[in-house]
């Protein structure tokens, strides 16, 4: 996984463009990859670990409205916190992540492992639902760290 880190630290850092994350259910764990790369200062601008509701809605200025008809683990949400995310810390990029890793939440048609991702800029995103069917609480959060990471590398290389 950090060597694709590295790999989207010299795009970015190429570019003079800037990232950074809104994690929810990932805990910090892809802030965590890309700041493990050296020289990630040079693009990553930082992260928030907005696992509360309320801090999504207070902190990160997630619209309540969008909440509260969509529900805290959807698209709609992962979008918004993207946004925000990119607005809040003045960044380029950034990727947000909400779901549930588990052992218990879920419901029936988004159970345990169930993450909605977004990335890209305030404007312009790819946003998409993913199922991890690893096991248990830790590696789920590893996982869905992963294909967030990979997710944006992909949006990127396409921009």
């Amino acid at each position: 996984m950090l060597y694709i880190c590295k790999n989207i630290q010299e795009q970015l850092t190429r570019r003079g463009k800037t990232l950074c994350t809104a994690e929810s259910c990932t805990g910090g764990r892809i802030a965590a990859l890309f700041t493990s790369v050296a020289g990630s200062s040079e693009y990553f601008r930082g992260g928030i670990v907005s696992y509360q509701t309320e801090v999504k809605s207070t902190v990160l200025k997630v619209p309540r409205h969008i909440i509260k008809q969509h529900g805290v683990v959807s698209a709609p949400t992962a979008d918004a916190m993207r946004q925000c995310a990119c607005r809040l810390f003045k960044a380029d990029y950034a990727i947000s992540i909400t779901g549930y890793a588990g052992p218990t939440g879920g419901t029936e048609s988004d159970p345990v492992g169930t993450v909605y991702v977004s990335v890209g800029t305030t404007d312009d995103a790819i946003t998409q639902r993913f199922v991890s069917n690893a096991l248990c609480r830790t590696e789920i959060q590893d996982d869905v760290a992963a294909l967030a990471i990979k997710l944006f590398l992909e949006y990127i290389e396409a921009h």
